[in-house]
């Protein structure tokens, strides 16, 4: 199952956001050793994490979280523009069509079978949500770690400068470009899942 909230909500406040959170910091924080802010020593919440930001969450049949990923508009503060423009050759490419993906989160737990069904259907919905909304790309910032995965999903992706060296591995800036054929390029790599999306007034009504 697949949830989209549109602006963030405070630890608390929604079942969903904190296991979103608490994943991010089991894995962000406790798994790779982030330098990123953790509130009540349980959640990894940033300053990006605000009511511009839409999250797209995925969540097995009782709930529980297993997977995430945040989008954030170009055209206000975003993670390359702000804190990596260095990563791009030129300028931070900005503007209504462009979304930035940032901080994928795959829960620990999940079997690599599952993992990589849960990957590719948060890819399916961030594709599907891009087609909605008119967005025409996706700015991120990848390690060495993440970019064969990125580049493996099917989809056009195009380097915006050369690579650095952050935090011991190397790390470049992409832009993922998305058009009327981006699903049936998933589906040719073998990497379109779709799951069921729960419409957002559904969202709503769980959560209060």
């Amino acid at each position: 199952m697949i949830r989209i909230f549109e602006g963030h909500e405070p630890p608390g406040a929604n079942p969903v956001f904190d296991a979103m959170h608490h994943a991010r910091k089991r894995v962000f924080v406790d798994l790779l050793g982030w330098d990123v802010p953790v509130v009540a020593e349980t959640f990894e919440i940033d300053q990006f994490d605000n009511d511009h930001a839409i999250y797209i969450v995925a969540s097995d049949d009782g709930g529980a979280h297993e997977g995430s990923i945040r989008l954030l508009p170009s055209d206000r503060p975003h993670v390359l523009g702000t804190i990596f423009p260095s990563l791009c050759d030129t300028s931070v490419p900005v503007g209504p069509q462009i979304f930035e993906l940032s901080r994928l989160c795959l829960s620990r737990g999940l079997r690599a079978a599952r993992r990589l069904e849960v990957r590719n259907a948060l890819a399916t919905a961030v594709v599907q949500f891009a087609l909605q909304r008119g967005i025409a790309g996706y700015s991120c910032v990848a390690d060495s770690s993440w970019l064969s995965q990125i580049l493996s999903l099917g989809w056009t992706v195009r380097p915006l400068g050369v690579p650095q060296m952050i935090a011991g591995l190397p790390t470049g800036a992409l832009l993922v470009e998305i058009d009327a054929d981006t699903p049936d390029n998933l589906r040719a790599a073998g990497t379109h899942v779709p799951m069921r999306i729960l419409p957002t007034a559904a969202i709503n009504r769980e959560a209060a």
